[in-house]
């Protein structure tokens, strides 16, 4: 897998010298994307830049999934809390997180609790959907059957409704952490002094197309790098699972 996943990079990288060496678009070469990432490292602008983004990220994220796994297991079990909370969920789910951006700013200032909040609705949005799904996916079997050898409710739910809606929440969190990173640069490109996406913005002002590239391919490699980290925890949690 890793052999393919090099030649897929040795690939990618000799397509896109070529588009710009024979000049179809007006794209940077990788050599001048290159020499921007060691410039922009060298003055510490791309790794304050990454932090800052790499923390809203993290913050939003975290509180998103921790919200939303217990809301979802909630509305999964008891078909009254079910009742009161899906019709909200379902409401704010059609209004795309990117347009709360403008209401933060105004209801919460330009620092950095609006950037954090409208994270937090994009990973918490799409958990909290992938949780409830996987507690009524569970097999009424299993549950059934733990309660005539006279499991009680508490323990039906540890030993065989989180364990069965495990990767339902695993593949949320993969999606919610798309969608944190989504969120916080356009966060980022409305109301920022630093970030990836400030970076590129500025890139924008001043038709520096190196600089969007270096921050593209940072947001690219940070978040493959933490997908790779959920994708690790969820075969941890789910190695019971009969996978291909």
């Amino acid at each position: 897998m890793i052999g393919l996943n090099i030649v897929a990079l040795v690939f990618g990288l000799g397509f896109w010298q070529l588009v710009t060496s024979l000049g179809v678009v007006g794209l940077p070469t990788p050599v001048q994307v290159f020499n921007q990432a060691i410039a922009s490292i060298s003055s510490g602008l791309l790794v304050s830049d990454a932090l800052a983004s790499l923390a809203r990220v993290l913050t939003g994220f975290i509180l998103g999934i921790a919200v939303a796994v217990p809301v979802g297991f909630l509305m999964g079990w008891y078909p009254t809390a079910r009742g009161l909370i899906e019709p909200y969920i379902q409401f704010f789910r059609t209004i795309p997180p990117l347009a709360i951006i403008p209401l933060a700013i105004v209801t919460m200032g330009i620092g950095e609790v609006p950037k954090i909040f409208v994270i937090f609705l994009a990973a918490f949005l799409t958990s909290v959907v992938a949780t409830f799904q996987g507690v009524i996916s569970v097999d009424r079997t299993l549950i059934n059957a733990a309660r005539v050898l006279g499991a009680r409710d508490a323990t039906i739910f540890r030993r065989v409704v989180i364990p069965a809606s495990t990767p339902f929440i695993m593949v949320g969190v993969r999606i919610g952490l798309g969608s944190s990173w989504a969120t916080v640069v356009a966060a980022e490109l409305i109301a920022a002094q630093s970030g990836l996406g400030f970076r590129m913005q500025q890139g924008q002002l001043y038709y520096d197309l190196p600089v969007i590239f270096v921050s593209l391919i940072t947001i690219g490699i940070l978040g493959l790098i933490m997908d790779r980290i959920v994708i690790a925890a969820d075969r941890r949690l789910t190695a019971w699972q009969e996978k291909a």
